[in-house]
């Protein structure tokens, strides 16, 4: 268990435990910082059933429970919580919602009981914040929380900022691992194909390697997959290209492509999901799935740096003005202290 409180903090602040499972994502390491610089946190990896204890005695400890995701990790947080008269956030992420079966993608694709964990966190829980109105509409549909919201992803915009000359690239992000279906989910075989047809410029893959979509597409000599890149090399990565694609069946946000839209790139994805939440009138659309279509947007995207106002300046402005870390930070903290404020 992680500790940040000390006996110098004022009694008045809601003491706080984060609650995640399994790995510590950076939007949930992000949420973190912003906890830890407004209330007394701890922060509990409920993995399995021997990390019950430590929970218990964080949940003890607190005023609140901020649980990410309403996986069955956020049952017994929610229901302790109610155990020991503490209020409970959930956080709903995307796949702790979705129910995308043409894709086997989505909690409420798996067994009866992993959909009845996500309803009862969700219709339990004294708040739930979704990361985006999509992502709160698909709540909505497979259950009742009495009180959801919705607080966007926040992009931390000084370190996510553009830089140097841009270069003829063309830029996507998928994350390995999270689904077998990941390359048609994030449309990383369209993004391919469609490179066949910009020849004239480089397009980069990161997050997968070769070996990870083997079989599956053929890969241009423009094509690189970089693999998983640290933030350092993935903000230099967004700083260079011109274009970031997300050309996803469905996005419950889109962290990454927010990040490069910091960046100075001009986004091109499908009308799904979240996405048009994130890029708005500051980039280009396509439908899912159409290589013609994406190379299309493409070439107009590569070239849009001569159109006024510039599409680059934009897609930064935009998330400057709608999705910064330090709008995240001060709804976050103004739910909590107002959830907490009977207590």
């Amino acid at each position: 268990m992680k500790e940040t409180d000390s006996k110098s903090e004022a009694s008045s602040k809601p003491k706080v435990t984060l609650i995640y499972y399994s790995s510590l994502s950076s939007f949930i390491k992000n949420d973190g910082d912003i906890l830890s610089r407004h209330f007394p946190l701890r922060e509990v990896n409920l993995r399995s059933i021997r990390d019950m204890p430590e929970l218990a005695r964080a949940i003890g400890w607190c005023d609140l429970s901020f649980i990410w995701f309403a996986g069955k990790h956020a049952v017994p947080a929610v229901a302790l919580s109610k155990a020991f008269s503490k209020r409970s956030m959930i956080i709903a992420g995307g796949y702790d919602v979705a129910f995308e079966p043409e894709m086997k993608y989505g909690q409420f694709t798996l067994g009866w009981n992993e959909r009845a964990n996500a309803r009862f966190a969700l219709n339990n829980a004294d708040a739930v914040l979704a990361v985006s109105k999509f992502t709160k509409g698909e709540a909505l549909k497979r259950s009742s929380p009495r009180n959801i919201s919705v607080v966007y992803n926040g992009i931390d915009t000084v370190r996510f900022r553009p830089g140097g000359k841009k270069e003829n690239l063309v830029l996507t992000v998928a994350a390995k691992g999270s689904t077998k279906n990941m390359v048609r989910l994030k449309g990383v075989d369209t993004f391919i194909g469609a490179a066949a047809s910009v020849p004239e410029a480089r397009f980069e893959v990161v997050g997968l390697r070769e070996e990870d979509i083997s079989g599956e597409v053929n890969i241009p000599e423009n094509v690189d997959l970089l693999g998983r890149l640290d933030q350092e090399h993935l903000i230099d990565r967004y700083q260079r290209a011109k274009v970031c694609c997300q050309l996803s069946f469905v996005e419950s946000f889109g962290v990454a492509l927010a990040e490069s839209m910091a960046c100075g790139c001009v986004p091109v994805a499908t009308q799904r999901g979240a996405l048009p939440e994130i890029v708005g009138d500051a980039g280009f659309y396509v439908p899912f799935g159409d290589v013609k279509r994406a190379a299309e947007g493409i070439r107009i995207a590569l070239k849009s740096d001569s159109l006024k106002p510039d599409l680059s300046e934009r897609a930064r402005d935009r998330i400057e003005a709608y999705f910064t870390q330090e709008k995240r930070e001060k709804e976050l903290t103004q739910v909590i202290h107002a959830l907490c404020r009977d207590l």
